[in-house]
């Protein structure tokens, strides 16, 4: 048996470069391919012998969907090297219908995906045995759901039957029609939204009179956000106000409280004022007073008429009151009379004290 020359490219292991576009094959080999069972692939290959993944597709508009469909691919066994076959635009509007990204673009958003290894530019629609043994294919990857076209109900019937199909899962809640169908959904407002970016209506394939109609559409979009800006900018400002008002309020609140402090501290039943005015009486009255007599003087006689009078003189009042009773009871006394009557009763009290 021939040496095989092992120059098949391994898996490459950056993401810093985009895939290879594929020439006549990118498997060197000399020897005639020898296919691998699923067993086998399952269980792993020899580092210089990597399982050789085919899938295929449109790809138009790209999406995560497409994505997630060769990452399965890239990981249906232990070593594996991904090829995808893009369809031409000649081929998919020929079998399927317009597609939105070019040819060009779609080859390139493919080989910026990083489960891709390698990409097959105007793949065929359907896949015959020259093609497989060209490019060295051992298992064609795809969804289990029957592809029916190009007058045939499954286009990988025949791959299937020769053990050569593995299935993926297709994402759920994203297609390349779901996508078309939003657009065309929200026709006018992307219409709209690209004649205000610059965009001219023939390049839209935009009426005359559906161009008037979404330019003043765009004036009034425009009128209603500057109505909103303002609106946003005016309840900013009353916040702003708001919030001055309160820190007014409180700061006078402080202001209050710390003046009342002060003149309750200053005037109150106990505040400085009083004690003050007190100090100020108190000075003023020790200057209007007569000074006091000096320790070493003489006591004060006592005026007679506050002091009490001493026991002996109780007596003598007493005989004085019996007798002149009658004589009051006749007739008041006369003012000499009484007069008299003082003045003895001084001399008297004079005369005891001396003794």
């Amino acid at each position: 048996m021939e040496e095989l020359e092992h120059t098949c490219p391994q898996p490459h292991t950056t993401l810093t470069e985009p895939a290879i576009f594929a020439k006549e094959t990118s498997c060197g080999c000399r020897a005639p391919h020898e296919r691998l069972t699923i067993e086998q692939a399952r269980r792993g290959t020899p580092v210089d012998r990597p399982v050789r993944v085919y899938a295929d597709g449109i790809f138009d508009l790209f999406h995560s969907g497409h994505a997630r469909a060769l990452m399965q691919a890239k990981n249906l066994f232990p070593n594996s090297y991904l090829i995808v076959g893009v369809c031409s635009d000649e081929l998919t509007h020929k079998y399927k219908g317009f597609t939105v990204m070019t040819e060009e673009e779609r080859y390139e958003a493919l080989r910026h995906c990083r489960y891709v290894d390698e990409v097959v530019r105007d793949a065929p629609w359907t896949l015959s045995p020259e093609f497989l043994e060209q490019h060295k294919i051992d298992f064609v990857a795809h969804d289990d759901i029957p592809y029916s076209s190009a007058g045939t109900e499954d286009v990988y019937k025949h791959i299937k039957e020769a053990g050569m199909f593995v299935p993926t899962q297709r994402t759920e809640g994203i297609s390349t029609s779901d996508l078309i169908t939003r657009i065309v959904r929200d026709y006018d407002v992307y219409a709209r939204r690209n004649l205000q970016r610059g965009y001219t209506a023939k390049e839209l394939n935009v009426s005359y009179i559906n161009e008037k109609k979404y330019r003043l559409q765009n004036q009034v979009d425009r009128m209603k956000e500057k109505v909103r800006t303002v609106e946003e900018k005016s309840k900013h400002f009353v916040y702003r106000v708001e919030e001055k008002s309160a820190d007014l309020i409180q700061k006078w609140e402080e202001k209050s409280r710390e003046f009342i402090g002060n003149f309750l501290e200053l005037f109150g039943p106990d505040g400085t004022w009083k004690q003050m005015f007190q100090e100020r009486s108190g000075r003023m009255i020790q200057a209007l007073s007569p000074r006091g007599s000096p320790s070493n003087s003489p006591p004060r006689e006592l005026s007679p008429l506050r002091s009490p009078s001493p026991p002996s003189l109780w007596g003598h009042a007493h005989h004085h009151s019996h007798a002149h009773s009658h004589a009051r009871a006749s007739s008041p006394p006369s003012p000499k009379a009484a007069s008299a009557s003082i003045s003895s009763m001084s001399e008297g009290d004079e005369d005891e004290n001396f003794a």
